[in-house]
Formats: structure tokens, sequence, C-alpha cells
């Protein structure tokens, strides 16, 4: 797996900037094989709970390592790399206060180390997912945002051309409403009672829809032409989507808990505007689809729009199957089992983290000037999706067993004994997944930055 000069770097990315965005990458990286040998490690437990019989390594403890690792290390990381690059290209300006996104990426560093340490240690907030951390570790990685945005929120301000280019929209939102969801999250007159659920379930639904979606989504609208060489079909569809999105995706939170003491009124709104979803997440998933139309070729022969493609088709099959999820008659057999954690992780791994691995492996080499080899990246692909497939299938039909084991009304440790051969082959998947990982992370490397000092400035290479 030998590094292959490929494209030469962007002009207009001096040395420092071009080392801040592949900083935010590599320790994606970093964090993103911590946190899945946590997830591997849980999913062992699951099948032979006698492994590591040690506190801090307990299920109960390990599990929100994992979870807090996955999306606000390897994946927040990760997308506001990219989301440095893309708001940069976009505007024709360079990075504003790139010292101050440093900062976001040093202070998000030690938020998850303290975070690390402290679950480890069974310090948390309770069984709140996502709001495990304890409020002075969520103020740090808070500041950290805050501080990225302020260097996105300057790049855009200083931009070039006179409109705000699509992929800018959905960045900015996504800045814009995670630093709202953290503030509410953490408010203190919501930590108990019935209104700590209504807080747990919007906050742990739109910490999904509101800050990896939008942030994901910005940087395809920009990814997929560029590595196509040809505009955006609709850019109304794409406006369509954004507002659509932020209309609907902020009141299904709810739908986390049905037939529990929450309102019934409050219930039935989130799955409404779950079924409304249905039109930011078709209207993008077309937009996407009919912008490769007539380019086929191209996506044959390059996994990096093969990534991206299918995080596209992540996004359409976990959203529609989160509306079904939502409607009482399919929420009685599926929420509080398994399945729930296949539907997370189809959005998470099948939408998110392709997407994510697609424009990494089609943009970086335009920031650092050379990448890994074709075959390297074919290894990560299908090591990822048949390792994902199996994952996500097998934990997915556990919690359609262990649904109908409750419904039925048989015991509950009969729904374990339905479910455990599926979490064998969760954990086989799981493995997969994790020598994916690995993959990526040696091709990361070999996407590093030259150390030719005219090149890295991209002398004479047109932007």
């Amino acid at each position: 797996m030998s590094a292959t000069r490929t494209d030469r770097p962007q002009a207009g990315l001096d040395i420092d900037t071009q080392r801040l965005m592949f900083g935010f990458f590599w320790w994606s990286g970093v964090w993103l094989l911590i946190g899945t040998l946590y997830g591997l490690l849980a999913a062992t437990k699951l099948y032979w709970p006698e492994v590591f019989e040690h506190p801090w390594l307990s299920f109960g403890r390990i599990r929100p390592i994992h979870t807090n690792i996955a999306l606000f290390g390897w994946s927040s990381f990760a997308a506001v790399g990219l989301a440095l690059f893309v708001v940069s290209r976009t505007s024709k300006v360079d990075l504003a206060l790139p010292q101050a996104a440093r900062l976001g990426m040093w202070l998000w560093n030690a938020a998850l180390v303290a975070a690390v340490i402290s679950l480890s240690l069974g310090v948390s907030r309770g069984p709140q997912e996502y709001r495990e951390l304890i409020w002075p570790i969520a103020l740090v990685y808070g500041l950290g945002l805050a501080a990225i945005a302020a260097s996105v929120i300057a790049t855009v301000a200083r931009r070039k051309t006179p409109e705000v280019y699509i992929s800018n929209w959905y960045i900015l939102g996504a800045l814009c409403w995670m630093a709202t969801l953290y503030t509410i999250a953490y408010l203190p007159f919501y930590q108990d009672g019935l209104g700590n659920i209504v807080i747990q379930g919007y906050f742990m639904h739109t910490v999904v829809g509101m800050w990896f979606t939008p942030l994901v989504l910005g940087i395809l609208y920009y990814a997929l032409p560029r590595m196509l060489s040809k505009p955006i079909y609709s850019y109304a569809l794409g406006v369509l989507g954004f507002w659509t999105n932020m209309v609907f995706y902020t009141l299904i939170g709810a739908h986390h808990f049905i037939f529990s003491p929450v309102p019934w009124w409050l219930q039935t709104t989130a799955i409404l505007f779950s079924v409304g979803m249905m039109v930011p997440v078709w209207s993008g998933t077309g937009n996407f689809f009919l912008t490769v139309r007539g380019s086929w070729s191209k996506v044959r022969r390059s996994y990096p729009l093969i990534f991206l493609l299918v995080g596209v088709w992540g996004y359409a099959l976990a959203s529609t199957q989160g509306t079904i999820e939502a409607f009482r008659s399919a929420n009685i057999y599926w929420h509080f089992t398994n399945f729930t954690v296949g539907h997370s992780h189809l959005a998470m791994y099948g939408f998110v983290a392709f997407a994510i691995w697609g424009a990494l492996y089609g943009l970086v080499p335009r920031i650092t000037g050379r990448g890994p080899s074709a075959a390297a990246i074919s290894l990560h692909f299908w090591l990822a999706f048949l390792g994902g497939s199996l994952y996500i299938t097998a934990i997915s039909i556990a919690g359609v067993l262990q649904g109908a084991s409750w419904v039925a009304g048989e015991s509950f440790i009969a729904s374990v004994d339905a479910a455990a051969p599926m979490w064998l082959w969760r954990t086989v998947g799981g493995f997969m997944m994790v020598a994916s990982h690995i993959v990526f992370f040696v091709n990361l490397w070999r996407m590093r930055p030259v150390r030719d000092e005219a090149l890295l400035t991209g002398e004479g290479v047109p932007a």
C-alpha cells in the first residue's frame, strides 16, 4: 500500500493551514481506532461477558466511551476538518482565524481524554445517552466548538463571492445548531423528571440530525460535484432540504419515548414530523443521484465516489427506517431493542462514516499532494462495507427477535436466548470493521502533507 502522488495541492492554502486541516484528519483517525476498539470490546462482552473482568472495563463504562468517541471524536474531527477546507475553497479566501480552529482542535482532544478517564472511573451524569459527560468536560468541548465556529463564520464573512454556496449554508447551520443543542442539554433546570426525558430525546436524536447530517451534507454538496467535475443538479433542492430539515428534525426526538409518560400529543407530534422528514431526505438523495446521472463511468473507476454514494444511500435508508420506526405499530416491536442499535449504526456508519471517507479520499490528496493506492482504498471499502453490513443486519435481526419475544409476553431471558446467536455475528462484523479502520489509518498516513515547500504552497498550480 505505497503512497502515490495524485493531484497537486490546491493553490491558496498556506503550509500552516494545510497542516491544521490534516491535524483534524489525523486526530479523527486516532480517535476512530480508540473508539472502535472500545466498541469491539463492548460487542464481545455481550457474547462473552467474562472477558476482561475489571470495573473500568465493564460494559456500562466502555459503551459510553465508545459512543462519545465515535460521535465527538472520530466523526466530528473528520467532518470539521473537511468543513474548514470546503468553506475556504467555496469562499475563495484563506481560512480566517486558523489559530482559533487550532485551539478548538486541542480543546476537543483535551475534553475527549478527560471523558475517557472520567467514564472509565464511573464518573458520569448517569444513563443519558451522549450526555454522560460531566459539565466541566462538556464546557471544554463547547469552548472548542465556539473557537472552530469563529473560524468558519469569519471565513464565510470574508468571502469573495456575492452568494453563500449551499455547502456553507449547511455547515454554518450545523455549527449554530450544535451550540444550541449543547447549551440546552446542560441547562440545570431541565435535569429532573419528565423534562429531563424530553430533553434527552431531543438531544440524542437532534445531535445526529442537526449536527452530523447538515455538516456531512454540506461536505457532500462540495465533494460530489468537485469529484465529478460538474455542477450540482439543483441548487433549489439543496435549499429545500436545508429549510425542511431544520423545520422537521428539531421536533422528532420524542419518538424515542413512544408509550412513555411523555405527553401523548408530544409523541404524536414527533411521529408526524418524522414523516415530514422524508421531504429533506429524498430531496437531498434525489439531488445527489441526479447529479451523478450520466457519470456512472467515473463512479465505476473511483472508490472515493463509491464511498460517497454508499453514504448517500445510507442517509436515505437510515432516515426512512427511522420514520417507519417512529410509528406506534412498529415502535412497540423495535424500540428499546437491539434494532435501535442497528439503526444508529446505519446512520452513523452507513451514512456519516462512508460519506466522510469518500470525501477524505477525494479531497485530502488535493490538500497534501499525495494519497494511497487504489488497491488500499478498495481494501478499506470492502472490509468496511461487508463488516458494517454484517454488523447492522445481525444486530437488527436480534432486535426483531427481542421485540417479538417481548410482545408475546415471554420472559426476558427468553428474548436474550433468541438474540444471543446474532451477537456472535455482530462481533464478527465488528472485527472486520476494526480491520477496515486500521487500513484507513494507514491510508491516512499515506496522505500526510509532503515536505516539499514549493509543492505545499501550490506554486504555479491553478486553484
